[in-house]
């Protein structure tokens, strides 16, 4: 009987790191609690993850996968990072090539649920044939999901919303008053998701199909922070949906620690800062601004006048000629600006006493580490749902979006340094402060984000025994 309390979950991300951390993290966190975990991935994007914790290492282990070859995909090209915008279907196409050794695997696992990503959309079937709980990771915000509305509308593209005008107002069936909504410009974007691409498959189909045919669905949410969306999503989804906290990090358990070259070169820096005065800049593993965007945002940063610490990652190889800083960028802001061109520990930045705002992309990792040690919010969002994200934020009151055109997207270098100094200066911009800062006290509370995993593991092992007592 010990046995029946032991789950063997198996996880598929998405072969993007900004889907990858998020089911590495949960990983851990499950595996804490005395689970085993099967992670699956390809060979160079399992080997690029942190080192597991010394607490679960025992019991997690990577199945690496080898990436099919398709042409038209860079040699050693695994994951998102590795590939331009227009190298992403063939990493799609690449992706649905790994479904025999997966079903291999799941066949020979006696898992009892499997964690898969939007991407799978032929996982579900292969578990079911084998008995196995579907579980789909939403690693996106409830929100997202309920101003999207049913996995039927996603499959027959978005049924009833045609228009890009459609998608500018909330839908009918959010039942409280919000002005958040998508601008004409990002609606065009969510309304192509419905297109099939050069996978053979549109990205609304394969989300469609995997939330469609899950037994639950589960996300990073927590009530103690916004309630309103999730609870529109019983009424679109009759399987369970089940909130997982945010899944913080444990900042004295990551890869680098104090001796860390990167660290002591930053922490340096940091040191001779004011205390609340530096704004830090990170737009993640996915997301790189395009050239006009680059030099506004850097323009921006010159004219706003407040200290800054900028990771600005490399693109992909395919666009690392394409996109480079404004000339005598960095000269001009030296002592005030320090652009970092390399990895960089973003959690222990951001916990830094110096640091007092993030300019982000919205990605709902790095924000919500942000939210954790209350720091304020310049958003700039530059695709899907982080646009969304941006607006409940900012009716939150957390923090501000950077003023852009309806009509185009486009921003100025005055919007980029209007928007920093009311967040980081200005008297008007102490509403922004002061709600973060109340914001931490959730996020950063761990004590709440285990007790919603402990209501998904129970969940998992009610399931479990439910199937034993059938046979």
């Amino acid at each position: 009987m010990a046995d029946d309390r032991k789950l063997h979950i198996v996880m598929f991300p998405w072969l993007a790191f900004g889907h990858i951390i998020p089911f590495f993290e949960l990983s851990q966190a499950i595996a804490r609690k005395g689970h085993k975990i099967s992670f699956i991935s390809t060979p160079r994007n399992i080997d690029r993850l942190p080192k597991l914790r010394p607490n679960v290492a025992s019991s997690i282990t990577f199945v690496k996968i080898p990436l099919p070859l398709v042409e038209g995909l860079p040699e050693n090209a695994e994951a998102t990072m590795d590939v331009g915008n227009e190298e992403v279907d063939f990493l799609k196409k690449a992706h649905d090539l790994m479904e025999p050794a997966v079903a291999l695997f799941l066949t020979n696992s006696r898992a009892d649920a499997v964690v898969y990503d939007f991407s799978a959309h032929w996982l579900p079937q292969i578990a079911t044939d084998l008995g196995i709980l579907r579980v789909m990771f939403w690693i996106v915000q409830a929100w997202a999901l309920a101003w999207l509305g049913k996995a039927e509308g996603f499959i027959n593209g978005f049924e009833g919303r045609r228009r890009p005008e459609d998608f500018m107002f909330a839908p009918e069936w959010v039942t409280f008053h919000t002005k958040v909504a998508w601008k004409y410009h990002e609606a065009k974007e969510i309304l192509s998701l419905s297109e099939p691409n050069g996978s053979g498959f549109a990205d609304g189909y394969r989300a469609g199909v995997a939330l469609l045919k899950s037994d639950a669905i589960i996300m990073r949410h927590c009530n103690e922070f916004d309630t309103e969306w999730f609870n529109l999503l019983p009424n679109l989804y009759p399987q369970e949906v089940i909130p997982i906290g945010f899944l913080p990090p444990h900042v004295q358990e990551t890869k680098e620690d104090d001796s860390e070259t990167s660290w002591i070169s930053i922490k340096e820096w940091l040191d001779k800062q004011t205390k609340g005065s530096v704004l830090y800049i990170a737009f993640g593993t996915e997301v790189t601004p395009n050239q006009d965007q680059l030099d506004e945002l850097a323009h921006g940063l010159e004219l706003s006048q407040v200290p800054f610490l900028w990771v600005f990652r490399r693109p992909a190889l395919s666009r690392r000629d394409k996109i480079h800083l404004p000339e005598g960028f960095e000269e001009r802001v030296k002592g005030r600006g320090l652009v970092w061109i390399d990895w960089a520990p973003q959690v222990k930045i951001l916990k830094h006493d110096s640091v007092g705002a993030f300019l982000t992309h919205c990605g709902t990792t790095s924000t919500f580490e942000a939210l954790m040690y209350g720091l304020p919010l310049v958003m700039l969002p530059l695709l899907g749902d982080l646009w969304m994200n941006a607006r409940i934020l900012e009716e939150k009151q957390i923090g501000m979006e950077i003023q852009r055109n309806d009509e185009d997207g486009s921003f100025t270098r005055d919007s980029v340094a209007q928007c920093i100094r009311m967040v980081m200066v200005e008297d008007v911009g102490q509403k922004f402060r002061d709600k973060a800062k109340e914001a931490s006290a959730v996020l950063g509370e761990r004590e709440i984000h285990d007790g919603y995993l402990d209501k998904f593991t129970e969940y998992l092992l009610t399931r479990k025994c439910c199937s034993l007592s059938k046979n």
